[in-house]
């Protein structure tokens, strides 16, 4: 068994990274740590897991040496504390935070406020999206796991970017439930705020974009991204709504065509009719939705649920996946439906 370990536990990432990992046959949740809640068991914070995780949180992973892989489930700024010291040790890492997503320090400091303090492990770090870099993936020692809305908005328009399809700029006007927020509530997330409304924040200011432009580009050819995430009253999932004009005019059947063959083959990325929140909440799956306008413009949808493809499940995607594991392990199961 792969002994596993969860740093920064108490948030919805690393609660919904020990939900899954009760039942992956392959890995066992050793360690658990909370700064504020170091000796309290796990179950009396996720109740949830009660009957499934007998740990109590630990202040630290420092100590076990029955760890193979650890999950950073930590604020940004957090993880790059943590990550050196277990790469010393031999323990493979897939870090959820923003770390090591941004390959140059200078675009890490402009973005989030400080600089990395780990600036030798950027250039090492594999960007945690199988379905484009599955082979770097499989070779990494650390894994930068993407951000929920770059899940989403890359996986809709990779194959634009790849076969140079697209003219100009993509614009990207995406929504998620409130959970993405974490678990500290906030004044924008508070429900009389927020309930029965929709916010647009942060346009041109979320630390995702440059995140998606990076990738894209080193996927292929086009514009820069035009990214409005939006806020919406739901607990969990994203839909990304992408825009872009077509270097050459194409039909509807010709785009849905090529969209399915990019990612034929792909257990988690279904080309769908319609991509819908519903059909997979809870699941480690996107719906891939693409249409056109006009014959000249591309529209792609995309749908995950923030806190399993978007983050906790992709992130076990990726550490199948690094040791050799079928990647589809402990996460073949369909999205909630209703």
């Amino acid at each position: 068994m792969i002994g596993v370990g969860i740093i920064g536990a108490t948030g919805y990432t690393g609660g919904e990274l020990a939900r899954l990992l009760v039942s992956h046959p392959q890995m066992e949740l050793k360690a658990m740590t909370s700064r504020g809640n170091a000796g309290q068991p796990v179950d009396a914070v996720h109740t949830y897991l009660k009957g499934h995780v007998d740990l109590d949180f630990a202040p630290s992973v420092d100590g076990h040496d029955d760890l193979d892989m650890v999950f950073a489930a930590t604020p940004h700024g957090v993880s790059m504390e943590h990550v050196p010291g277990l790469l010393e040790t031999g323990v493979k890492v897939v870090d959820l935070s923003g770390d090591y997503r941004l390959q140059a320090p200078d675009v890490y400091e402009a973005w989030y406020g400080k600089a990395h303090s780990d600036p030798g492990n950027l250039d090492k770090a594999v960007y945690g999206l199988p379905e484009l870099f599955r082979d770097e993936i499989a070779g990494a020692d650390l894994v930068a796991n993407p951000g929920c809305y770059p899940t989403a908005t890359i996986l809709a328009l990779a194959p634009l970017y790849a076969r140079g399809l697209m003219t100009g700029d993509a614009v990207v006007d995406a929504k998620s439930g409130t959970s993405g927020a974490g678990i500290s509530p906030g004044p924008r997330t508070h429900h009389p705020n927020c309930g029965g409304s929709v916010i647009a924040y942060n346009t041109g200011k979320h630390r995702h974009q440059p995140e998606m432009e990076q990738i894209l580009h080193k996927v292929g050819k086009g514009g820069a991204v035009l990214f409005s995430p939006h806020l919406v009253p739901i607990v969990r999932g994203i839909l990304a709504s992408c825009y872009a004009d077509l270097a050459e005019p194409m039909s509807a059947e010709e785009l849905s065509s090529l969209y399915k063959d990019f990612y034929r083959g792909e257990r988690f990325v279904q080309v769908a009719g319609e991509a819908s929140i519903r059909a997979v909440a809870a699941s480690n799956r996107c719906q891939v939705s693409p249409a056109t306008i006009g014959g000249k413009k591309a529209a792609v949808f995309a749908s995950i649920d923030n806190l399993v493809k978007g983050a906790s499940g992709q992130a076990i995607q990726c550490a199948n996946i690094m040791f050799g594991l079928p990647e589809s392990t402990g996460l073949d199961f369909p999205g909630l439906g209703v």
